[in-house]
């Protein structure tokens, strides 16, 4: 925003906005002399450069060497953003496994663990797992706790604004744990939990299949199926977190996919023989191609519930059982798309197990730029070097 945007304003307001602008310009248009950052942000070179002193001071901005120029004189200085200022972690946890993602403040993924995890464990092991495995994570890659700006995790099952589990039929004892604050126990930053197939949706946005996309329903396939809508670019989670969960309604089909496929897999579990069935219909089985077929139709009309419902651009279809070169996504495309009253493109994930994770580190990302960007901001500590 301009300096004179505020003239007669309160200067240290004004000094904030000034701020904000700067490092979101530094940020999003990369590095720049002082000349032209101060013409991105329309204010004088004085100001930028005072505004510069400061964000180098919280460890946000770095002066570079100068790049070698062909004219008289000495080169004009440089200046970045400091994306390894910080980190965000994004974390994905359910009945079988956890995986995690780490980024920089810029959203490059710089760090990556999985592990198995027991699937009947108590809530408590599951935690200390999760924790074990961040432990495990951030000593591998080298990254200090602290350097953490935030942390969110996905998971099924709704998830309230406070981080509470509210329900949850897939990860034992998960119901009622209020995961934001057992996690947050572990970390000097917030924590921010959320339902997986909304993390999903997030991501298929930012780096997916729908990233042109502002109305989007994600069809995050697994156990039994889970949505998650963005509408007009954000997240819609509704009042208590349970937007999209209408694989509730037995009728719709979304409920108990894997046994689906697998039918004498029993419950909890299949997912490698799930996966086997998809294969062997790619590979042209005809027993493997009826058996998606039938659930297809079967998703076909909690899929098309919710097209209507909220009339996307795009359906991505993803989750441990869908991804680009699916046979489920074929089968869904020939099937959903008759019962919308409009076209509707329907894509399978290019983010395969990842969704999740990248998900939680764009929610982790999104509460940093809050605290980055926010003209309240009390004073703070100058970043890790």
């Amino acid at each position: 925003m301009p300096q004179h945007s505020l003239h007669g304003g309160d200067p240290s307001v004004l000094r904030r906005l000034n701020s904000a602008a700067t490092l979101r310009a530094l940020r999003d248009g990369g590095e720049a002399t002082l000349s032209e950052l101060a013409r991105r942000v329309e204010l004088s070179r004085p100001t930028t450069e005072g505004v510069l002193g400061e964000l180098i001071d919280r460890g946000l901005a770095a002066e570079d060497a100068p790049r070698p120029g062909s004219g008289l004189g000495r080169p004009a200085r440089r200046y970045r953003f400091r994306a390894e200022a910080g980190h965000a972690l994004g974390i994905d946890v359910d009945a079988r496994r956890v995986r995690l993602l780490v980024a920089d403040l810029a959203g490059e993924v710089v760090a990556g663990h999985r592990a198995c995890l027991e699937a009947g464990a108590p809530p408590g092991e599951r935690i200390a797992a999760v924790r074990a495995a961040v432990r495990e994570c951030l000593a591998e890659a080298g990254i200090d706790r602290r350097s953490l700006r935030a942390v969110a995790v996905g998971t099924p099952g709704v998830v309230a604004p406070d981080g509470t589990v509210t329900c949850c039929t897939v990860v034992p004892g998960w119901q009622g744990v209020h995961l934001a604050r057992e996690l947050g126990r572990s970390f000097p930053c917030p924590v921010l939990v959320e339902n997986d197939a909304n993390l999903a949706a997030m991501a298929e946005r930012w780096r997916g299949a729908a990233r042109d996309a502002d109305d989007v329903v994600c069809v995050y396939a697994a156990l039994h199926t889970g949505m998650g809508a963005i509408i007009g670019g954000r997240l819609h989670r509704g009042r208590r977190g349970a937007a999209g969960e209408i694989g509730m309604l037995d009728e719709l089909g979304l409920r108990d996919t894997t046994a689906s496929l697998v039918p004498d897999a029993g419950p909890g579990a299949g997912f490698e023989e799930a996966e086997g069935v998809l294969a062997a219909a790619r590979r042209g089985s005809a027993e493997a191609k009826e058996r998606v077929e039938r659930l297809a139709a079967r998703m076909a009309r909690g899929v098309a519930a919710m097209a209507l419902a909220i009339d996307p651009e795009t359906i991505v279809v993803g989750g441990p059982l869908a991804g680009n070169g699916s046979p489920l996504v074929t089968a869904l495309r020939s099937r959903v798309g008759p019962l919308c009253l409009s076209p509707v493109r329907i894509e399978g994930s290019e983010l395969g197990d990842e969704s999740v994770g990248l998900g939680a580190v764009r929610l982790a990302l999104d509460r940093i730029d809050e605290d980055l960007f926010r003209l309240d901001r009390p004073a703070e500590a100058t970043a890790p070097a």
